[in-house]
């Protein structure tokens, strides 16, 4: 599980966990055999010092447009638990945001072609406040997701008592 069990409160469970598809993975695995590719057709080509210089910044690019785009992936989730959403995200400084079910107004999701390849796509969650929609990018199996907080949402509007004003 991808979120610490101490950031629960007393009595709550993670219903989902998850973090951005692996797609989001592609450009920077496409770059890495770019600049490989690269790196190695200059040693083989040019002299050894240019070559060195070549694979400095050919280092220099991996860990910029390749490493930090895996870490980051790999550090940031996304968690509904029976009460709430927890997102979490970034490396050496944290970034956090709870909201709970309860101010949840609707629960939507769109994906193009590619997405619907991949089994993915953006969440938009709605709140009855100003900050407008809330988008979580490349949600594996977003449908699934999107119906599991929707029978969560229900189960708190029956629990509240709360009438549609039907």
């Amino acid at each position: 599980m991808a979120i610490s069990r101490r950031l629960l409160n007393d009595g709550e469970s993670v219903v989902i966990d998850t973090r951005t598809h692996v797609k989001a993975l592609l450009w920077p695995l496409i770059l890495l055999v770019v600049l490989l590719a690269v790196g190695t057709y200059v040693q083989v080509q040019w002299d050894q010092r240019v070559a060195y210089v070549v694979w400095a910044i050919v280092a220099v690019a991996v860990v910029w447009w390749v490493l930090r785009p895996v870490i980051v992936w790999a550090t940031a989730s996304y968690t509904f638990t029976d009460r709430r959403l927890i997102t979490r995200s970034g490396v050496l400084v944290r970034r956090g945001h709870d909201m709970p079910l309860a101010r949840i107004s609707d629960i939507a999701y769109e994906f193009g072609l590619i997405d619907r390849m991949l089994g993915c796509g953006t969440l938009l969650i709605s709140d009855a406040s100003t900050h407008g929609t809330i988008k979580l990018h490349d949600i594996p199996r977003v449908e699934e997701t999107q119906r599991k907080v929707n029978e969560m949402l229900q189960r708190i509007h029956d629990r509240s008592g709360g009438h549609d004003g039907v």
